[in-house]
């Protein structure tokens, strides 16, 4: 018999996550009835909306129940199967949940590649975060040739790739970042124009500098001061794609809104929040377009990956909140 181990939520956080707030349980891994198949799962992503989705208030998508598995992103090896679609040996990547085996009718998983890049990376800028900043940053932000686009969380796994895109599409790339070796990373191997530091010096005067001319297009991971600096100095007609707020995610207490409000209204802004499956129709497109610009180069990417296994779950997502990650976070199981 196989055995399965799943981490299941036994809490709701208040705060940050805590061990406790899970259990990792032991049970037989089911056999794949009919149309279904079994993944052996190896990477899990962390992702930031995973404190959202354990969280009880009202979201795009239902809370995870309590007792049920951690709802996450995944990549693994068929195991068995009964889908005419995925044979065993196959490289697939979905919802797949942090369990070690996994079982998938095949909604939201896809086949991969592991020739062509690691699988790890298939959860990272060849899968979901590359999406959403692909969609973001080109169906919302539409950057357009010599215009300033700039991103929070510019090392990140999404704004890694916001501003390497936005200068394929031929505008000025400016990020902001934690820490001089994450803004020299994203200079120097990205290929950003400017990256601007928020825990050092005056965060709105270097913003000020690092874009002379004003920001069109201000891809939001982040919230709080750096909204509302980024706010002051937006351009008339700028839009505002907001993928994230994660300054708040894990606040014990109500946080305020941006104090810089106005800006929206005296600028005609377009602010528009989004998650990648508004998209869906057209992410097969998406995944063609981010394989090809890897491919040729055009877009670098990183993945930071834990060891540890389900236990080291929790310990590894709180890496996200605090900035201790450097890349796409992924955990190896």
């Amino acid at each position: 018999m196989t055995v399965n181990h799943a981490l299941k939520l036994r809490s709701r956080p208040d705060g940050m996550v805590k061990r406790d707030d899970f259990e990792i349980v032991e049970e037989p891994a089911r056999e794949p009835g009919d149309g279904e198949f079994r993944v052996k799962v190896e990477y899990v992503s962390l992702d930031p909306a995973m404190r959202g989705w354990i969280a009880p208030g009202k979201s795009y998508v239902p809370p995870v129940e309590l007792g049920a598995t951690m709802r996450a992103f995944a990549a693994g090896i068929v195991d068995s199967s009964n889908h005419p679609g995925f044979r065993p040996g196959e490289a697939v990547a979905g919802m797949l949940g942090v369990q070690r085996y996994a079982i998938s009718k095949g909604e939201r998983c896809f086949k991969v590649d592991p020739s062509r890049a690691p699988l790890e990376r298939w959860i990272g800028g060849l899968g979901m975060p590359g999406q959403t900043a692909y969609f973001g940053l080109l169906e919302i932000g539409r950057p357009q040739p010599g215009e300033t686009v700039v991103v929070s969380a510019a090392s990140g796994a999404v704004g890694s790739l916001v501003g390497q895109i936005a200068k394929i599409k031929g505008s000025r790339a400016v990020g902001i970042a934690g820490g001089p070796e994450k803004c020299r990373y994203v200079v120097e191997e990205l290929g950003f124009d400017a990256c601007v530091d928020y825990k050092a010096g005056n965060l709105a005067a270097d913003l000020r500098a690092a874009c002379p001319d004003g920001i069109d297009v201000y891809f939001e991971n982040v919230g709080g001061e750096i909204l509302d600096a980024v706010l002051a100095q937006m351009n008339l007609f700028g839009r505002i794609p907001v993928c994230g707020l994660i300054s708040a995610y894990n606040a014990t207490a109500p946080v305020a809104g941006p104090t810089n409000f106005r800006s929206i209204l005296v600028n005609r802004l377009t602010v528009r929040g989004f998650i990648v499956f508004d998209f869906q129709e057209k992410i097969a497109d998406a995944n063609e377009q981010l394989g090809a610009w890897h491919a040729e180069g055009r877009l670098k990417m990183r993945e930071d990956v834990r060891e540890g296994g389900l236990e080291a779950f929790p310990d590894v997502l709180n890496l996200l909140y605090t900035g201790g990650n450097f890349g796409k976070l992924v955990l190896k199981l």
